[in-house]
């Protein structure tokens, strides 16, 4: 199990819930989810039990029972810190939520960290860094002052250095954060929430206001949904004439975003263009191509290199 889901509490339903983590993982999610079941009726009130059944229940193509279960962690977990509301807006059984819980984007990396870089780049070809360092590349400039939000591990970071004579990186996670520093790339290093108000999101706390002539967000915003809090903030981070280069996972056709399988979210081309225009960013190249795998699959996605107009 996951640090965020570790004891119930109950040694015999601990014991349930490893045999029936092992009979899903031997793809018996019927008989992962009746054990499951017999540890929830000695820890009724285990959240993370109630996810983990509603996943199996699902796996076992038994969706009204898997909706039961995702309601029912979602009520002894109001923060919904394991996404059940994501999965719940998946299944037809709520609106999908213009943006995640916090609190589950953040446990969703803490728990990701340590294996975040081997995962995403041996295993899933990511390739945004380079890709969206290539776009600042293109503009020829150096820049005094860079942000780079949703800085993760810090894979950005290095790919930008030398055009950058300071580097500031924000995160969510504590514990990707810690990865970034061992980098020694980033001059400043703290969390912030690109959910929250301009005030509230952390990244003023030890800086001005318009400081950021670039400002980078890679892989990031599809873990946001609505876009306007982004945006908000980058009113009040990015100098007249500053750049701001970004990635999004390509949502097709229509003036939008929509929630994907992957409880991530995909952003329309015309819906960001239309935040740009709004927020006086102008877009100077556009590049749509592949950014990662996912299930073996290639994920289409859409890089943007825009500058703040006067």
């Amino acid at each position: 199990m996951q640090p965020s889901q570790l004891s119930s509490g109950d040694v015999i339903a601990d014991r349930r819930a490893d045999y029936a983590r092992m009979l899903d993982e031997g793809g018996e999610p019927d008989a992962a989810a009746e054990l499951m079941e017999q540890a929830l009726e000695l820890t009724p009130a285990w959240a993370a039990g109630w996810y983990r059944l509603a996943t199996y229940r699902e796996k076992a193509s038994k969706m009204d029972a898997a909706v039961e279960a995702y309601r029912r962690t979602l009520e002894l977990d109001p923060e919904d810190i394991f996404g059940a509301g994501l999965k719940l807006a998946l299944l037809g059984d709520a609106e999908t939520p213009d943006q995640p819980s916090s609190r589950y984007v953040e446990r969703l990396f803490d728990d990701y960290a340590d294996r975040f870089e081997t995962s995403l780049v041996e295993k899933l070809d990511y390739s945004v860094p380079q890709k969206l360092a290539a776009l600042v590349a293109s503009t020829g400039r150096q820049y005094q002052c860079a942000v780079d939000l949703g800085c993760g591990t810090g894979l950005l970071g290095p790919e930008i250095r030398t055009r950058v004579a300071q580097l500031e990186g924000f995160d969510l996670s504590q514990n990707m954060l810690v990865k970034a520093a061992e980098k020694h790339v980033y001059d400043h290093l703290a969390q912030a929430d690109l959910s929250l108000p301009p005030k509230a999101s952390g990244l003023f706390a030890d800086g001005a206001r318009h400081r950021a002539d670039l400002v980078t967000a890679a892989d990031v915003l599809m873990y946001l949904g609505n876009l306007e809090s982004v945006f908000a903030i980058l009113d009040e981070l990015l100098a007249p004439g500053a750049d701001f280069a970004f990635s999004v996972e390509d949502g097709g056709e229509g003036n939008g975003f929509h929630l994907a399988p992957s409880l991530r979210y995909a952003h329309s081309e015309t819906y960001v263009e239309g935040l740009a225009a709004a927020h006086r960013l102008q877009i100077r190249e556009t590049v749509k191509t592949v950014i990662r795998k996912d299930g073996g699959k290639p994920v289409l996605g859409i890089l943007f290199l825009t500058r703040k107009t006067a």
